[in-house]
């Protein structure tokens, strides 16, 4: 009869005491998202780029360059759907369209890398509707927290012209604990002068 948001662990038999954290969390999205194993991705690539407070965004290095956290999330997660039949299609009709446009290039090299670049366009354009959806029931579940970097500007999208930064949030922060810890810095050791050598302070 009545409907609550919040969290109550389904387990027979286990105290919550005696689970992982990461136990939980997965427990906790099969019930709150409806695409579980995507959900638990999204979140470890968040925590991958995210500071010790579990900020991530507005932008992430890749090479030697800087793209949005919301590209580089699409594009991480990507390949999963690398042996979709749908991403077959998909080249196909790229394909179709760009002969039809007639800017297919006429070397076969070219035209793959032309096919190429542009499924990556339209499976970015799709990962973000589902980016979205994912990141709308993790914010309602108290996973995650959404806010825009940038300039404010009047915009029918609250995130217009801005840039989408993620917090992790509440048992979802278990994930920042899982990341390899930074080497530590080298010291320099300092070595004694050998005879025959001056020794400059």
């Amino acid at each position: 009869m009545f409907h609550t948001n919040a969290f109550q662990p389904q387990d027979a038999g286990t105290s919550p005491s005696a689970r992982s954290d990461v136990s939980v969390l997965l427990d906790m999205l099969a019930q709150v998202s409806s695409r579980p194993r995507y959900a638990f991705m999204l979140l470890s690539l968040i925590a991958e780029v995210a500071d010790t407070a579990g900020e991530a965004g507005p932008f992430v290095r890749r090479g030697a360059g800087m793209v949005t956290l919301r590209d580089w999330l699409c594009d991480s997660l990507a390949p999963m759907g690398n042996r979709d039949p749908r991403r077959s299609a998909l080249a196909e009709r790229v394909r179709s369209d760009l002969i039809l446009e007639g800017t297919m290039p006429e070397d076969p090299a070219d035209a793959a890398s032309a096919i190429e670049a542009e499924v990556r366009a339209r499976v970015r354009a799709s990962g973000k509707t589902n980016l979205s959806r994912a990141v709308s029931e993790l914010v309602g579940a108290g996973l995650l927290r959404r806010y825009y970097k940038g300039y404010a500007v009047d915009h029918e999208n609250r995130g217009g012209q801005r840039h989408a930064v993620y917090v992790l949030q509440g048992a979802s922060r278990c994930l920042l604990a899982k990341r390899p810890a930074a080497p530590p810095a080298k010291r320099s050791v300092r070595q004694p002068p050998r005879q025959g050598e001056l020794r400059f302070a």
